[in-house]
C-alpha cells in the first residue's frame, strides 16, 4: 500500500511538476507582495485621513469622514470572489487581460485597500488622546503631529496590519486561480482538482500554509522591534 502511494507521489510530482510548483510559488509571492504594497501605499493615507477627519481630530470634517467611512465599509463588505468577477472589465482595461498573475493584482489590491485603511484607522484610535494636545502645546504643525507622533506611536500596530493584509491576500490569491490568476491556487485547481492529482493539491496547500506562517513570524518580529513602549 505504502509502496503504491509512494509511486503515485513520484508519478505526480515529476521534475517537470516540481518546476511548475516552484513557478506557482513565485507567482503567489508576487501577487501577495505586490498587492500588499499597493494596498499600503493607498490604504495608509486613506486610513490616516479617515482618522484625522473624524469628530474631535485635528482635521475634523464630517463630510470627508462620512464619505471615506462609507467607501471603506462598502469596500470591506463585498466578498472577494464577487469583486473578482465584477472587476474583470476594469482589470482588462488596466492590464490588457484578465488572465495571469499581474491581472490578479488588480482585484487583490482593490479588495485590500479598504481593509488596510480600516486597520490603519483602528490603529490610530489606540493612541492616547492626550498626545495631540501635548504635541500642539509644543508648537507642532498638523504634519508634524502626524509624522512625529501618530505614525511612530502606531507603527507596531500598522506593521501587524500589513502582516494581516499580506496573509489575507495570499489566501485570496488562491481564489484568483479560479479565473486564471496563476499561483498555487491555480495549480491546485487545474491539476490537483481537475486532473485528480491529490499530491499536487496537498503540496500546494502545504506551501501556502508555510508562506503564511513565515510571513506572520517576520511581521511579529518587526512589530516587536518597532514597539519601544
Amino acid at each position: 500500500m505504502f509502496n503504491e502511494m509512494y509511486q503515485d507521489f513520484l508519478n505526480e510530482l515529476s521534475p517537470k511538476m516540481w518546476e511548475m510548483v516552484g513557478t506557482a510559488t513565485y507567482e503567489t509571492l508576487y501577487m501577495g507582495l505586490a498587492s500588499t504594497l499597493l494596498a499600503v501605499l493607498i490604504g495608509l493615507p486613506l486610513g490616516f485621513l479617515a482618522f484625522l477627519t473624524d469628530k474631535g481630530r485635528i482635521l475634523q470634517n464630517r463630510t470627508i469622514f462620512n464619505f471615506l467611512d462609507v467607501i471603506i465599509n462598502v469596500g470591506r463588505s463585498v466578498p472577494f470572489i464577487i469583486l473578482l468577477i465584477v472587476l474583470l472589465p476594469v482589470t482588462r482595461m488596466l492590464v490588457g487581460t484578465t488572465l495571469g498573475t499581474t491581472a490578479a493584482i488588480v482585484p487583490l489590491s482593490i479588495a485590500a485597500i479598504p481593509f488596510f485603511a480600516r486597520l490603519t484607522a483602528n490603529a490610530l484610535v489606540e493612541i492616547p488622546t492626550g498626545l495631540t494636545e501635548a504635541a500642539k502645546s509644543m508648537g507642532a504643525t498638523h504634519w508634524q503631529v502626524v509624522s512625529k507622533y501618530y505614525l511612530p506611536e502606531s507603527l507596531p500596530i500598522i506593521i501587524n496590519a500589513i502582516t494581516l493584509t499580506l496573509v489575507s491576500l495570499i489566501g485570496y490569491s488562491a481564489m484568483a486561480g479560479v479565473v486564471g490568476g496563476g499561483g498555487l491556487g491555480s495549480l491546485a485547481i487545474n491539476y490537483g482538482e481537475h486532473r485528480n492529482m491529490i499530491y499536487v493539491k496537498w503540496i500546494s496547500t502545504i506551501i501556502i500554509v508555510a508562506i503564511v506562517m513565515i510571513c506572520q513570524k517576520i511581521g511579529d518580529v518587526l512589530a516587536a522591534k518597532a514597539d519601544h513602549r
